[in-house]
C-alpha cells in the first residue's frame, strides 16, 4: 500500500490539545481511515486519480458513504466505487468485527439484566443508542457464524510446529459463575509462517479435555507435524502421547526456569537463573548436559528440590536442540501465547464476566480472528526451502527418536 499522508490544521491540532477533545479524534480517525480507502481503491486499480496506465485494471465510479461506530462514536467514511470490479476493503472487518463482538456481549448483559449501571453508560459512550433484543441476537448470528468458521476451518499443507495453551474467563452458567478454560493452538506452516489455527471452550484443564482438544485439530486435517511446546500440565502431555504418539514434546523453558527458581531459596534464585540461561544458550546437548551437571553439583546441598526438578525435566526441556540452532529460540517456549493470553485478558476486562459461553466464544474468537491476520503478515520464520532441507535431513529422525523416548518413560 502506498504511503498516507494525514494533515491536520491548526484548529484541528488545538480541538486535540483541549479538554473537549473526541470531536478531533474522531476527525482524526475519520481522515486515517479514508486515506486508507483511498489507497486501497488505488492498489486494486493499479493507477492514482486521473492517472493514465496501461496496468489500470478498472476505472473509479464515485464514492458512498458508510457509517461506522468506535469506542469514540460514530464516524461517516468515504468508500470508493469502481465501475466494474466491486471495491473490497479489510477496514471495516478488521476494525469493526472485535469491536462488534465486544459490543454485542457489553448489549447481551444489558439486555438480559445482568449489567451494571456502569456497562449501561459505557454502551451508550460506545454506541451512542441503545440495543434491543432483536438488533442484539442479528449482531450475535453474524459474529458467531464468522468466528465458528474460522475456528473449525479445514487445515490444509503442513504444520511442523504447535504451541498451546489455556486460560480462563468467568461465566454465569445456571445461575452461578464458573471458570472456563480457553484453549488455544498456534501453529507455523511450512512456509514459516505462524497462524492461530484454532481455540476451544471447555469447563476445565484435564486429560480428557486436552485429549477432545487435540483430536479436533487432527480430524481438521493437521499433519506434517514435527514438535509441541507447551507447559507441563499433565494433561497435555497425555494428549500429545495419544493423540501424537510420534511426536516428541518441547517443555516450555521459561516456565520449566520459573518452576526451578521457585523451589529454590530466595537468595540463591538470581544466581540459579543466570546459571539456566547459559544452559538454554548452550550449542549443543552435550555442552547443556555439560552445565546441567555443574549447577546441580554447585547448588544440590542449598536448592535440593530445585536440583531434582532440573534433573527430573531436563531433558523435555531440551527437544528443541534437535533442532538447526536458528530456529531452537522460536520454539523453545510458549511466550508468544502468553502474550496473546495477555491481549485477550485485556480485551475482556471491559465484560469481566462473561453472560453466557457464546458470548465469551464470540467476543475472543473475535479478537483471535482479528489478531490472525496480523499473525500472518509477519515476517517468516523460516522459507519453504528451508523447511525442506530440514524435513530431508537427520533432524526428523532425531525428533522421532526422542518421541519414541518420550512414550517409553511415560509408559515406565
Amino acid at each position: 500500500m502506498s504511503q498516507l499522508n494525514i494533515t491536520l490544521n491548526q484548529e484541528e491540532i488545538l480541538q486535540l490539545l483541549s479538554k473537549d477533545h473526541d470531536q478531533a479524534f474522531r476527525e482524526l480517525l475519520r481522515k486515517s481511515l479514508n486515506s486508507i480507502l483511498m489507497a486501497e481503491s488505488t492498489a486494486q486499480l493499479k493507477a492514482e486519480p486521473y492517472e493514465r496506465s496501461e496496468e489500470r485494471t478498472d476505472s473509479r465510479n464515485g464514492t458512498r458513504e458508510r457509517e461506522l461506530k468506535t469506542r469514540i462514536g460514530k464516524i461517516t467514511l468515504t468508500v470508493p466505487r469502481h465501475r466494474n470490479i466491486p471495491f473490497k476493503t479489510l477496514v471495516f472487518d478488521n476494525y469493526s468485527r472485535s469491536e462488534a463482538a465486544l459490543i454485542a456481549s457489553m448489549a447481551e448483559m444489558v439486555v438480559s439484566g445482568v449489567a451494571t449501571r456502569k456497562v449501561s453508560n459505557i454502551m451508550e459512550t460506545l454506541c451512542g443508542t441503545t440495543f434491543s433484543k432483536s438488533s442484539v441476537s442479528e449482531v450475535c448470528k453474524d459474529l458467531i457464524e464468522k468466528v465458528n468458521e474460522f475456528k473449525d476451518r479445514p487445515l490444509t499443507g503442513k504444520y511442523p510446529f504447535l504451541t498451546v495453551d489455556a486460560t480462563y474467563f468467568k461465566v454465569r452458567e445456571k445461575h452461578r459463575i464458573v471458570s472456563k478454560s480457553f484453549m488455544i493452538v498456534y501453529g507455523t506452516n511450512q512456509e514459516g509462517h505462524r497462524e492461530i489455527l484454532g481455540f476451544e471452550v471447555y469447563d476445565n484443564e484435564s486429560k480428557g479435555t486436552w485429549n477432545s482438544f487435540l483430536q479436533k485439530l487432527k480430524k481438521r486435517g493437521l499433519q506434517g507435524l514435527l514438535m509441541i511446546t507447551s507447559d507441563a500440565h499433565e494433561g497435555i502431555q497425555d494428549a500429545i502421547s495419544n493423540v501424537f504418539p510420534e511426536v516428541p514434546w518441547q517443555r516450555c523453558q521459561f516456565h520449566f526456569d520459573m518452576n526451578i527458581s521457585g523451589k529454590s531459596p530466595k537468595k540463591y534464585q538470581a544466581g540459579i537463573r543466570a546459571e539456566l540461561q547459559e544452559m538454554w544458550n548452550c550449542d549443543t546437548i552435550e555442552a547443556a548436559q555439560k552445565k546441567r551437571d555443574s549447577i546441580i553439583a554447585d547448588y544440590r546441598d542449598v536448592a535440593e528440590s530445585a536440583m531434582s526438578c532440573l534433573d527430573e525435566g531436563f531433558e523435555s526441556a531440551m527437544t528443541v536442540m534437535a533442532l538447526p540452532k536458528n530456529l531452537r529460540r522460536y520454539f523453545r517456549t510458549s511466550n508468544h501465547i502468553e502474550r496473546l493470553n495477555k491481549e485477550l485478558k485485556r480485551r475482556s476486562s471491559i465484560i469481566g464476566i462473561f453472560p453466557n459461553e457464546e458470548s465469551l466464544i464470540r467476543l475472543m474468537g473475535s479478537v483471535l480472528l482479528e489478531r490472525n491476520d496480523a499473525v500472518i503478515a509477519k515476517k517468516a520464520i523460516f522459507s519453504p526451502a528451508n523447511y525442506t532441507l530440514m524435513a530431508n535431513s537427520k533432524t526428523v529422525a532425531e525428533l522421532k527418536k526422542l518421541a519414541e523416548e518420550q512414550q517409553k518413560l511415560r509408559a515406565a
